[in-house]
């Protein structure tokens, strides 16, 4: 199973804006510390913004910032709301399904337990959890690190 660069990034926007909690940050700024396509996610913050995940402020000033506190981000779910595709296998969608063995094959549901307990693993926890110990502090760092050594396009 793979993520979409989606759902990836979304969970780095999370980690950068997490990562400067006293800040305003752009797209611009999260683009050249992951070396990452800006109007990719300028799409992506859009996903974060509609579910209440970050909160946008517009203009030339603007950019943006966590709209919870990270405690309260569950990895599952931000996978959840930016996966476009969690269908492991065609048969998971029953309008696209073309699978001719889909009433006898045994397949279906272990995937779908599968998929469940990666999900509910994720649930497990939350983007303060990543942000929190000397683990955080040195994500922290190595983001901050990043953003001043990147050079801008």
């Amino acid at each position: 199973m793979q993520l979409s660069l989606h759902a990836d990034y979304a969970l780095r926007v999370l980690l950068y804006a997490g990562s400067h909690p006293a800040a305003t940050v752009t797209t611009r700024q999260i683009s050249e510390a992951y070396g990452i396509s800006r109007n990719h996610l300028v799409r992506v913050v859009h996903t974060l913004s509609e579910q209440g995940y970050v909160k946008v402020t517009p203009g030339r000033s603007g950019g943006l910032s966590l709209a919870k506190d990270p405690g309260q981000i569950r990895l599952g779910q931000v996978v959840r709301y930016a996966e476009p595709n969690l269908r492991l296998v065609e048969c998971f969608d029953r309008k696209t399904n073309t699978c001719p063995i889909i009433d006898a094959c045994g397949l279906k549901a272990p995937l779908r337990k599968a998929l469940d307990a990666f999900l509910n693993e994720l649930d497990q926890y939350t983007l303060g959890d990543l942000l929190s110990g000397a683990r955080g502090e040195a994500m922290a760092s190595a983001l901050v690190q990043l953003s001043h050594t990147t050079p801008v396009h």
